[in-house]
């Protein structure tokens, strides 16, 4: 999947292949295909020559493979090959010197391909991606154009020159290749993209606005959306959703199926061509492919940070915790202010019961980027969970500020107060969680547990806590929390032979769930119901119910 609007070969990137070679023509050798009985097409002239760049700045497998390649095209145009066949040498040439960032061979290489074969579409679509990296717009979407008018309802094409049209300021021309994107994949959030970028030019902001929604409903992880969205919302006079979306913004594009680009990644023997095939092996869920391909790519480039953090997010993946921790100490070793890393270290080491130390992550998180309300809210779990909740209701509570829309900083922020003995008032911020968040079903579970077993007589009511319960059975499916909950509220309605009943319901779940240590837990309360005692307790030591990211 290729990354909508930037590329995943956009000019930063390619820089980091072969490290600013792009534009140069000080080679030390030319070779030109003029004496080939083949034109370019719509012009009777000869073919460009095409040059070996300068490759001193490359690493040596990258150098290797470009005089290789170059190599087979020379012995190609020797041999007088069919026009096919030199297209193909021209443009297995200029991909590879896209790949490298050497823009210079990669434009000759393309126009000849396609000056030899004008109607393979893969040429003048490579040509549109090489000059939009270079931010020749013009040229770009020239270069598109020709790529649709072999491949009319290429998605990829389509929503490339839509994007063209847009960076030359016409969005009249580019609202229909979007329209038409999204008529061949519905589910295109590139294309709905495009079309609210299309309405934001316009200022129709309701348009826009309703757009980029809908991008992020298909991809919420693209994160360049919010800063759009948030001038659409600005527009509309919604500041306080317009300050909420900006502080979301980050530079996770939006995806886009780009298979033609996705193989020039593929190409070459680097860190960062190594990196992009690991991701996608994680995308398909190859966890082992994705830590061969990691291992592979750090020992062409070990300082790489990025590759490390993969490597590390694919060891924790695989069960390895140790070597993940390992590898991501190494990054902080390089690194000390890496924020994201901090931050997965923090969740990583929270996830094995090592609080103290996640700790210490989250808060280096949020000191190196002090907007980064995930590792405000992980270091306030974290607190909580080891014991310290008066110390996390101040993070909670600046968690709640930063994004005022995350449920779970209130939902923290009242389970803190409960940790806290002061259960009233966690029972009303509950309530108010319930009717702010309404689908949220956590805020109905923990006011269930409240007002069934809160040891404050004041907070509990096991008819309204059943009541409840039995709301949220129309509408989930059996699971060992709700089943717990239900058994808790009947033993507060002097309803024992209901509470055992629920509560071995629960266990037997949680051991159909393969959570034979969850029925362990489950049964203290069992007891207790055995023996006509309520449970005073909502939740046991070890529950991680209201947790970011736990059992609710």
């Amino acid at each position: 999947m290729t990354r909508f609007p930037s590329g995943l070969i956009a000019a930063g990137a390619l820089s980091i292949l072969a490290t600013h070679c792009g534009s140069r023509r000080d080679a030390a050798t030319t070779y030109s295909a003029a004496d080939q009985p083949v034109a370019r097409a719509g012009n009777q002239g000869a073919l460009t020559p095409v040059v070996l760049p300068d490759l001193s700045a490359a690493t040596p497998s990258v150098a290797q493979q470009l005089r290789d390649q170059f190599a087979a095209l020379t012995k190609t145009i020797g041999d007088r090959a069919k026009p096919a066949d030199l297209a193909s040498a021209y443009g297995e040439m200029g991909k590879l010197s896209m790949a490298a960032s050497y823009r210079d061979s990669a434009e000759s290489s393309l126009l000849d391909a396609e000056s030899l074969a004008p109607e393979d579409f893969r040429w003048p679509y490579l040509l549109g991606h090489l000059y939009r990296i270079e931010g020749a717009t013009s040229k770009s979407a020239a270069s598109f154009g020709r790529a649709r008018m072999l491949q009319p309802d290429d998605e990829a094409t389509l929503v490339w020159l839509g994007r063209a049209h847009l960076d030359e300021g016409r969005p009249d021309q580019a609202e229909p290749l979007f329209a038409r994107a999204q008529s061949v994949q519905p589910k295109s959030a590139a294309s709905a993209y495009g079309l609210g970028q299309v309405a934001l030019a316009r200022k129709d902001y309701a348009g826009a606005a309703r757009r980029f929604e809908e991008v992020l409903a298909i991809n919420p992880t693209a994160s360049v959306v919010h800063y759009a969205l948030a001038m659409a919302y600005r527009g509309l006079g919604r500041l306080d959703e317009a300050s909420a979306h900006l502080r979301q913004k980050g530079d996770r594009e939006v995806t886009l199926a780009d298979p033609v680009m996705d193989g020039i990644a593929g190409l070459l023997r680097s860190g960062f061509a190594l990196e992009h095939l690991g991701i996608e092996a994680l995308n398909k869920r190859d966890v082992p492919a994705a830590l061969s391909y990691f291992r592979q790519g750090l020992v062409l480039a070990p300082d790489d940070a990025s590759l490390r953090h993969r490597l590390g997010t694919a060891l924790a993946l695989s069960g390895d915790v140790r070597g993940a921790v390992a590898e991501f100490q190494e990054v902080l070793r390089r690194s000390p202010t890496d924020a994201s890393t901090h931050y997965t270290l923090g969740v990583l080491l929270a996830g094995n019961g090592r609080y103290g130390e996640a700790i210490g992550h989250f808060s280096a998180a949020a000191a190196s980027n002090p907007a980064y309300v995930e590792a405000r809210l992980q270091h306030a779990d974290a607190l909580r969970r080891s014991g310290r909740p008066l110390e996390s209701l101040a993070l909670y509570a600046q968690a709640s500020v930063l994004d005022p829309r995350l449920a779970d900083a209130r939902l923290g922020y009242a389970m803190a107060l409960a940790a806290l003995n002061r259960y009233a008032e966690a029972r009303d911020g509950v309530s108010a969680g319930m009717t702010q968040y309404p689908d949220r079903p956590a805020f109905a579970h923990a006011m269930i547990r409240l007002l069934a077993a809160a040891p404050d007589d004041r907070v509990r009511d096991g008819a309204r806590a059943i009541a409840l319960a039995e709301e949220l059975l129309a509408r989930e499916s059996p699971n060992p929390d709700l089943g717990e909950a239900m058994a808790m509220a009947m033993a507060e309605a002097g309803r024992y032979d209901d509470a055992i009943t629920w509560q071995r319901q629960a266990m037997t779940i949680a051991e159909q769930m393969g959570r034979a240590d969850l029925s362990k837990r489950m049964v203290d309360n069992l007891a207790l119901y055995e023996h006509r005692r309520a449970c005073r307790k909502p939740w046991r030591d070890d529950d991680p119910a209201g947790f970011s990211g736990g059992a609710f």
